[in-house]
Order: structure tokens, then sequence, then C-alpha cells
């Protein structure tokens, strides 16, 4: 099985939800917390665009490829609402 995990910033305090491509993650079922970071048992990749690919596209040619997001909504100390956006995913 190819896992995912995600490592939150340091800034990142519970309470927070967790976000895959905008739809809204649950703990223990679409991922679990080690420590600091979010443990995702299936395969999450983000697109690395080449200039090969750059250029096809700057000349409306489609190469599209799996690109997952993971954000995570949080507040700061100071009570404000925050969000971690686009976090890196490593293979797990």
């Amino acid at each position: 099985m190819t896992r995912s995990i995600v490592k939150l910033p340091e800034a990142v305090r519970e309470p927070y939800e967790v976000y895959v491509n905008g739809v809204l993650q649950r703990d223990g079922i679409d991922y679990t917390v080690k420590g600091k970071t979010l443990m995702f048992d299936r395969e999450l990749r983000k697109d690395r665009i080449s200039k090969r690919r750059w250029l096809l596209g700057a000349w409306g040619v489609g190469t599209y490829k799996q690109d997952d997001s993971v954000d995570v909504r949080y507040e700061a100390a100071d009570g404000s609402p925050r969000v971690a956006e686009a976090l890196e995913i490593e293979p797990g």
C-alpha cells in the first residue's frame, strides 16, 4: 500500500481542519496524526511542471497529471483564523 505524509508547520496547533483538494478530511478515517505529521493511507502527489510541459501549456496543449493539495485551517495564538496552504507531500 502506498502512503503519503505531510508535516505540519510549527504554527499549526489543535484544533485544526485538514483539506485535500478542498474536501474536508476526517481524523482516523482519511488520515492519522503522529506528532506533527499527517499520515494518509493513499498516494497523494504534487504535479511538478517541467519546462517542456510549461511550454506545451503555453501553446494551449493540455498536459494534466494528478496534482493534490493539502491545506490545514487553524487558529493562530491570537485567535485569528489561518490556513497553511499547499503543504509538501512526501512518500510514506
